[in-house]
């Protein structure tokens, strides 16, 4: 299928890894002309080139922590130098340590509202004025927690139901500027994320890690764990050209697994 990139420019952040360069790789794909973010320099470059070894388009990596202000600005700094005008955005950052309530203070709850909310936020606030001119896509990485919260994992699941609730938003207040938005909710994907969230429930639970993978499946009708490049398959239709009426929806890529409507 022809997504009809033709070299729009798509910012990814946490593009490093996992989601974020899956969705990375998969819009290289298609023909976008890619720039990739994450806090890690090395781990960036390392993505960049594998992306332009797959693909054959070359990449732009900034380095930049989404939950630092200055951080983004300086990022957006280097998209203008790119190009004036940005055509998708795709808004990730890692996610917040597992715990129970009690056991996080109020410096643990500024950080994941910081790194996983207000990151939205700002970099929004950003590439709007580069996408109004000739309209523009925006997706939010989130997490099936938005329909389901997930036990242990109650930082996460406060953040994302904000980010889902603030593109909802979102996408009536910019639908008269051309400008689509929507969220997208990992399952288990297999990821190093995923995998440490089952190494630490193995742990606390007594449990080897095949024990817990195994009782996970029961629940995902597929029967196994999705794979990163079905994830940025969608993100990469939902950002691109051809995707021009699917706007303020949350799509989950679960294999079945969450059974709420």
């Amino acid at each position: 299928m022809d997504l009809h990139y033709d070299g729009k420019v798509v910012l990814v952040t946490a593009a490093s890894k996992g989601l974020g360069k899956a969705s990375a790789m998969a819009l290289a794909r298609e023909g976008a002309r890619v720039i990739i973010s994450s806090r890690s320099q090395e781990a960036l470059a390392k993505a960049a080139e594998e992306i332009e070894q797959q693909t054959g388009q070359k990449v732009l990596a900034i380095p930049a922590d989404v939950s630092k202000p200055e951080d983004v600005k300086r990022l957006f700094d280097e998209v203008k130098k790119v190009s004036d005008q940005l055509f998708g955005l795709v808004c990730n950052a890692g996610g917040p340590p597992a715990g129970s309530f009690m056991s996080f203070t109020d410096d643990d709850w500024q950080r994941a509202f910081e790194t996983n909310l207000l990151s939205v936020v700002r970099l929004v606030r950003a590439s709007v004025p580069l996408m109004e001119a000739n309209g523009g896509r925006i997706v939010a990485i989130a997490s099936s927690s938005v329909k389901v919260p997930i036990p242990g994992l109650i930082l996460s699941n406060t953040m994302r139901a904000g980010v889902q609730g603030l593109m909802k938003t979102l996408s009536i207040e910019l639908a008269e500027k051309g400008i689509l938005v929507n969220t997208v909710c990992p399952g288990r994907i297999a990821t190093d994320r995923l995998r440490a969230l089952d190494e630490s429930r193995a742990q606390r639970e007594g449990k080897t890690l095949e024990e817990v993978q195994q009782e996970s499946l029961k629940d995902i009708p597929l029967k196994r764990y999705g794979e990163p490049h079905e994830f940025g398959q969608l993100v990469a239709y939902l950002l691109s050209p051809a995707n021009t009426y699917l706007t303020g929806s949350t799509y989950m890529v679960d294999g079945g697994m969450v059974k709420a409507l």
